[in-house]
């Protein structure tokens, strides 16, 4: 089975963003607030609008897509607190009932109403809703001011609340960043990797681990620089004093294949573990065009798996037992199908 672990819904119907829309300008006209949340999109137009995803999936050779909302429409950073939880909701019930009628092909991960500044015991509310409606994990922001890193770093006991209940439900969390306020960094070719790379470097610095050794991250994007870098990572935990890497954090951070190029994923498959590696192509995401230099997309990742010198044992650890393995939820979900 061919497991993408990082998709996004990408191609919502235009009711979904009209309500956005309406909804941010509420909030300095009363007048332009939607008068309803209802959004009458129906199960057809759900279908209809996860189509391009579907003829992709069967193209490329891929059979189940795990599905969150669009990553920079979270934008934890825009409108207050209550408009955010009002945002994850109906966004996390849109993927909800997509995977309820496609769910062979898509199984669900939801967004967290993260505000800045407000504790992510805010979440925990949202996060229970989901695990009761079946989702398999949830993304989890480190900077909800978008680009500015104004709330503590990972390790601090600011998130732990949240964490107890990541553990406690089972819910993988992969560690996603959302659009970008601030100019400086564009958000998919800049704010992505840094977030990924910093989330990395934050969880290397403390022993987070050692509180919840059964808590699970998945870092996207390859880790960001982390793998290119491997070694200057491997220095600083030593000068830290920290154990080796391996049993440091690789018992509970995990990379994703988002990686665009072969060179990249040969590199990424050199350094990082292949128990640590989980298949995914964010496609319809970050990069949609072709490589002129091979012909191909740039996000149909799984040609570059394929090209590994690796064997098919790991390549199947890869493509799916890692997946099932790191989102015990998504194994239990796919048990209970059989």
């Amino acid at each position: 089975m061919i497991i993408d672990i990082h998709g996004h819904y990408t191609t919502e119907p235009q009711p979904l963003l009209a309500f956005r829309d309406k909804q941010l300008a509420g909030l300095a006209d009363p007048m332009r607030k939607p008068a309803t949340n209802e959004l009458n999109i129906s199960d057809e137009d759900l279908v209809q609008s996860v189509q391009p995803q579907l003829k992709l999936q069967k193209e490329r050779g891929s059979d189940l897509t795990i599905f969150s909302p669009r990553a920079a429409g979270m934008a934890h950073h825009v409108g207050t607190e209550a408009t955010g939880i009002e945002w994850s909701r109906m966004s996390n019930d849109l993927i909800h009932r997509i995977c309820s009628l496609l769910p062979t092909n898509f199984a669900p991960v939801g967004q967290l109403p993260q505000h800045p500044g407000v504790s992510p015991k805010n979440c925990i509310p949202e996060l229970e809703r989901l695990a009761k409606l079946g989702f398999v994990g949830v993304n989890l922001n480190p900077d909800p001011a978008g680009g500015y890193w104004t709330d503590p770093p990972l390790i601090d006991k600011w998130w732990t609340p949240l964490y107890e209940k990541l553990a406690e439900l089972e819910m993988t969390a992969m560690i996603h960043v959302t659009s970008s306020c601030n100019p400086v960094f564009h958000y998919t070719g800049a704010h992505y990797i840094n977030g990924d790379t910093t989330a990395f470097m934050q969880l290397l610095q403390g022993n987070l681990f050692k509180d919840f050794p059964t808590l699970k991250f998945v870092i996207p994007h390859g880790g960001g620089a982390v793998p290119f870098h491997w070694g200057r990572y491997r220095g600083l935990a030593q000068e830290m004093k920290k154990p080796l890497l391996q049993d440091h954090v690789l018992r509970n951070v995990f990379f994703d294949t988002c990686v665009y190029h072969q060179p990249g994923i040969d590199c990424m498959a050199k350094v990082i573990p292949v128990d640590n590696i989980l298949f995914a192509s964010e496609m319809l995401g970050a990069v949609k065009g072709v490589d002129p230099e091979t012909g191909h997309n740039y996000d149909d990742t799984k040609r570059y798996i394929d090209q590994l010198k690796i064997s098919d044992a790991d390549k199947k650890k890869i493509f799916e037992g890692n997946a099932r393995r790191v989102y015990p939820r998504l194994d239990q979900r796919l048990r209970n199908k059989q």
